[in-house]
């Protein structure tokens, strides 16, 4: 119920503290999960305090309970062990500090937690984070990789060596966090956040050792699970070895078996990649041989052939086929002048033997009148008529007198 205050009208702080607390008292018993991140059992005292962290959420709270209950389970329980907590809610009005009473602690097994982890694998699966088609390729070959592993570990070693020793010149952006318990969830995540932001990042490696189930909890977190789906930087997992399967396996670009693999992964072999260019640049040689061989016997052959020998011969022959053909026609054309000329001649002397000049020629003579009509009958003429007598020689005029 909302209290009625004003500036005028305020309430003390211990009235608030008060309320508060009843509010608190209502609330009643209840069960609680957590991870212990801070435990202290002080000699000879009769309560033990601890603090109980959710491990995907960086929200605690103070847990007290009396020696006899953490007693029954002190054997199996440490920090960073999960536990299942019957408390209830306490407020410390003096101080205004908000606690948990508990009555029962219970550890969370090893096959319940299988459980959750196959429960959330199957929510998240569902929602697609772990689809094939969401998987970035990796680049042939990154010019800066980030790479996010326990501070000084065999992790992180592992990674930079093998990786130095395929490819010299790698360079590498590394971030050193906790890798198991309370801290690790948040730092990893915080890490892959800062490497996914830098543009000259190509490609993150998580990695981390072997270790128990618990120590790999971590990396089965469902922040760090979507933190690493939400990032546009391809990430390759490196947790643990061939067996051992956090959900960070599944969400991943890659997932590689040991640190020693991810880095085999994430750069060629310079080894490798020259005798690749040694191959290629052979096969091209080899190729290109081959090429110019062909061509070379073509050519041979081409310039083997006879016009090619003696590329003259064809207008030498066509030239003789030409010599040949004009022969012929002038042969032809003479032969045909010839019998032109022979019946030209026949003509000429059949024209010229019937001719009247050839008559003449044999003492005839024609007459004609003065208007040149040839006189063909003596009753034609008459007396005193002059005429003109044509001869071979010439003409002269002649006068008929009877």
């Amino acid at each position: 119920m909302a209290l009625q205050t004003s500036a005028e009208a305020p309430l003390p702080v211990g009235e608030v503290s008060r309320l508060i607390g009843g509010w608190i008292d209502r609330l009643g018993g209840i069960w609680v999960e957590g991870q212990i991140t801070q435990l202290s059992r002080r000699p000879g005292a009769g309560v033990v305090f601890l603090t109980l962290r959710d491990p995907s959420h960086d929200i605690s709270v103070s847990v007290t309970c009396y020696r006899q209950v953490f007693d029954a389970i002190a054997d199996v329980v440490s920090e960073g062990a999960r536990v299942v907590v019957r408390a209830k809610p306490e407020w410390y009005a003096p101080r205004g500090q908000l606690s948990l009473r508990a009555t029962e602690i219970r550890p969370v097994g090893i096959g319940e937690l299988l459980v959750r982890l196959e429960r959330l694998k199957k929510s998240l699966g569902a929602e697609g984070l772990f689809a094939a088609d969401r998987k970035k390729p990796l680049p042939f070959l990154p010019q800066l990789i980030g790479l996010v592993c326990g501070r000084a570990s065999a992790a992180e070693r592992d990674v930079l060596e093998n990786a130095r020793r395929r490819w010299p010149a790698v360079r590498f952006e590394v971030r050193n966090t906790a890798v198991q318990g309370v801290n690790a969830v948040s730092q990893v995540v915080r890490a892959v956040a800062e490497l996914d932001a830098l543009p000259e990042v190509d490609v993150i490696i998580v990695a981390r050792g072997g270790g128990s189930v618990e120590d790999l909890l971590p990396f089965s977190d469902e922040e760090l699970v979507r933190a690493v789906a939400a990032c546009r930087t391809p990430v390759v997992s490196a947790i643990g070895h061939e067996p051992d399967s956090p959900l960070l396996d599944l969400v991943a670009d890659v997932r590689a078996s040991t640190p020693t693999d991810a880095a085999k992964r994430i750069v060629p072999d310079v080894g490798e990649e020259l005798d690749r260019v040694q191959a290629l640049r052979d096969r091209a040689l080899r190729t290109v041989r081959g090429l110019l061989d062909r061509e070379e016997r073509g050519l041979a052959h081409a310039l083997a052939r006879p016009v090619m020998e003696r590329p003259h011969r064809m207008v030498e022959e066509r030239e003789a086929e030409v010599s040949a053909l004009t022969d012929r026609s002038r042969r032809v054309l003479r032969h045909q002048l010839d019998r032109a000329d022979s019946e030209l001649s026949h003509t000429r002397a059949r024209v010229v033997a019937l001719s009247p000049a050839a008559t003449l020629e044999r003492g005839y003579a024609v007459l004609q009148r003065p208007d040149g009509a040839v006189v063909r009958s003596p009753e034609e003429v008459g007396a005193a008529d002059e005429l003109r007598a044509r001869v071979a020689e010439g003409e002269f005029t002649v006068r008929v007198t009877g």
